[in-house]
């Protein structure tokens, strides 16, 4: 988790919401992406769709089973249809996400019987510090907009 929250500050330095993530195979890290869909005008640009498209070019399969996915936030419904495409073993996210959040603040699609994958879901790890890099983010950008 400490890796997605470095990739995190990256995505803020960049003027992108800070969310970052990373693919681990066997105790290493394979992939790593943070959100980056303003720049790139993508809005599939997630963390978490980075670090598995990253993961998937060095593992060679677009199927990334054995693998867990740690990200600085919660994912949204998006990530987790992508996360479970991949067959991501497990997940492990940070902050909770109230808005979009789809591993329990808005939905639970991990816990959903009708999908024909499931991944172990494991929520709060390092919460406190995912979430302060959102919001010291969002506080600097409503300061800079006050200034403007």
């Amino acid at each position: 988790m400490r890796e997605a929250l470095r990739l995190a500050a990256q995505a803020a330095e960049a003027g992108e919401v800070p969310v970052g993530a990373v693919v681990v195979k066997d105790g290493r890290i394979v992939g790593r992406g943070f959100n980056s869909p303003i720049s790139r005008h993508d809005p599939t640009a997630h963390a978490e769709i980075a670090a598995m498209r990253d993961a998937a070019m060095h593992i060679g399969n677009y199927r990334l089973v054995g693998c867990e996915l740690f990200v600085s936030l919660e994912p949204c419904l998006m990530c987790v249809g992508a996360l479970f495409h991949a067959r991501i073993a497990r997940v492990v996210y940070g902050a909770k996400e109230p808005k979009t959040g789809a591993a329990g603040s808005v939905f639970n699609l991990f816990t959903e019987p009708r999908l024909n994958h499931h991944a172990r879901i494991e929520g709060g790890v390092l919460a406190e510090e995912c979430g302060k890099v959102l919001s010291d983010f969002f506080a600097m950008r409503r300061a800079q907009q006050k200034s403007q």
